[in-house]
């Protein structure tokens, strides 16, 4: 469960402006990486995004080149999910690696607006708020597995028994 403000954008929201193309290639910790998140497309995101916070936007969220950066900036800045229309494909799967939660669900798409509070059940595939109630596919144990674990490595960590301390 996650609770957190909306941020919403358009269609075809590029890794570029999820993180700028500029920084690529710069040794960044990811909290200086949070502070470039989004800067391009929307000024006030990096100051405002907080723990919970949703991005939602249209079709083919994180098209554009495969930069894991472009998952890692907006999870660094507290985003729990994004909710789209649809993903690229190598920007999904970045996100669900790195344990960032990626929901398809048009009717939340269509309804929420910036600013509106939202209730995420990742279990239950549902999203709550004061515009309704709007239900996408419960995730499946394994990846419920990975998002609670932080990404893809602490999870195979786990359990491989890797993580307990001697």
């Amino acid at each position: 469960m996650s609770r957190g403000k909306v941020w919403k954008y358009g269609d075809d929201v590029n890794t570029d402006v999820i993180f700028p193309g500029r920084y690529t290639y710069q040794i960044m910790t990811p909290e200086e990486m949070a502070r470039h998140a989004m800067e391009d497309l929307d000024p006030e995101f990096a100051a405002g995004a907080g723990p919970g916070d949703v991005v939602v936007a249209g079709k083919n969220f994180g098209c554009g080149s495969s930069r894991e950066q472009a998952a890692a900036c907006l999870k660094a800045a507290g985003v729990r999910a994004v909710v789209a229309r649809s993903f690229a494909r190598i920007y999904f799967r970045n996100a669900i690696n790195l344990g960032l939660a990626v929901l398809q669900c048009d009717q939340a798409v269509d309804s929420l607006e910036k600013g509106d509070v939202v209730e995420v059940d990742f279990s239950a595939g549902e999203i709550r708020s004061s515009r309704g109630t709007f239900r996408f596919l419960p995730l499946p144990a394994s990846v419920l597995g990975i998002l609670e674990a932080g990404g893809l490595l602490e999870y195979t960590r786990q359990k491989l028994g890797l993580d307990k301390k001697e």
